[in-house]
């Protein structure tokens, strides 16, 4: 039973070797060398000087400058077109054009093209060319030559511009994921910015009628001095953290998750919501956050399980106050793609890892389960 365990480590590593760049590299030379071997009978026969375990070697070097094909791809290029002269040899060539188009672009790969036609067409008057496999004319020549090298290179072009895509589509999931997590920190700045603001504004207000009742007694200055304090703490405030603007209004807390819970089954999904007695007491930054996570979790449920029930469960145990949303799993995905950015599992996360607290999500058996823990702060 030892042995399992090792095995399965192994195979997994060898899995992710022969996914990465310098293992499809090693595949590639191997392949053009598979099929050069093909015709070493005959470059054998040929007058050339090789044997056929010569000839082998020399097409086994050949093929091995693949390897090189994504750092200097002009390298097994200049190789094929030596074996493409010294041993007519057009195998080699369109890995070469194939791996110019790939990681170099359209311009190079046409350039390369271009280059490979000509020597090809000067090594059609070079004695020796063509031989009975590549036609007797011209014109039977370069109907093998230039289609090999036009489709070899244009595989390459547009392998490349799919690289592209992926790349560009990449950059865009994470400058979304960044832009939501930018977004979220800001939401959550504005709502310190409420909280605290006013707090500070109470504060204020409670020195000032202090320093009013102790006007004449020795406490009157330093109530004074605390409201100013509290006054210059606000004004910090309201310069450090941007205000809401025309989306201004009470932060929503756990009151509004009924709200919430009633939207959703106007939407065909009822939602089962438990919240624990002692959750109320929770700041009101945490209620915030509570109200944050569920609301996401009850958008995702209706874009990609519609229809289907919510279970909403928010407890306490201890210093932690625990939120667990869960969903069943759709038997079949929705009729019609949802409209999703992609971005509500950053911005949930990025709510509760910026209060000490941690976040899963993913299926659980056949429900798929979210759960956030927060510290209480009691």
């Amino acid at each position: 039973m030892s042995r399992l365990p090792t095995f399965l480590a192994l195979r997994r590593r060898v899995d992710r070797w022969a996914a990465s760049p310098p293992a499809l590299d090693v595949i590639a030379a191997v392949s053009a060398f598979a099929l050069m071997v093909l015709d070493v009978p005959g470059l054998a026969r040929a007058d050339n000087s090789l044997t056929g375990v010569t000839a082998t070697l020399v097409l086994a070097a050949g093929a091995a400058t693949l390897v090189l094909r994504r750092r200097l791809p002009w390298i097994p290029y200049l190789v094929a077109l030596a074996l493409m002269g010294w041993l007519h040899e057009l195998t080699m060539i369109q890995f070469a054009l194939y791996s110019l188009g790939r990681f170099r672009g359209r311009r190079v790969a046409v350039a390369a093209t271009v280059l490979y036609v000509a020597v090809a067409y000067a090594l059609f008057h070079t004695p020796g060319w063509p031989d009975a496999r590549h036609g007797e004319t011209l014109s039977d020549f370069l109907s093998l030559v230039v289609p090999i090298g036009v489709l070899a290179a244009g595989v390459g072009i547009a392998a490349y511009r799919q690289d592209l895509v992926r790349a560009l589509e990449s950059q865009r999931a994470e400058a979304a994921a960044r832009q939501a997590v930018q977004e979220e920190r800001i939401s959550v700045g504005r709502d310190v910015h409420d909280l605290v603001g006013r707090e500070l504004t109470v504060l204020a207000v409670r020195a000032e009628v202090l320093a009013v009742r102790a006007r004449g007694e020795a406490h009157m200055k330093d109530f004074e001095e605390l409201a100013d304090t509290a006054r210059r703490a606000h004004h910090m405030l309201n310069e450090t953290i941007v205000r809401r603007g025309d989306h201004g209004g009470a932060t929503p807390g756990l009151e509004g998750l009924a709200a919430l819970a009633e939207e959703s089954e106007r939407m065909g999904g009822p939602v089962e919501l438990t919240v624990a007695e002692e959750a109320k007491a929770l700041s009101p930054l945490r209620q915030t956050a509570v109200h944050r996570v569920v609301q996401e979790c009850l958008t995702n449920a209706a874009k990609h399980a519609p229809g289907l029930p919510v279970t909403v469960a928010i407890s306490v145990a201890g210093p932690d106050l625990r939120v667990e949303v869960r969903t069943p799993l759709p038997k079949t995905p929705p009729d019609r793609a949802p409209v999703s950015t992609g971005t509500g599992l950053f911005s949930m996360e990025e709510r509760v890892t910026s209060m000490g607290g941690a976040l899963s999500a993913g299926p659980d058996g056949d429900t798929y389960a979210v759960t956030a823990l927060l510290p209480t702060g009691f």
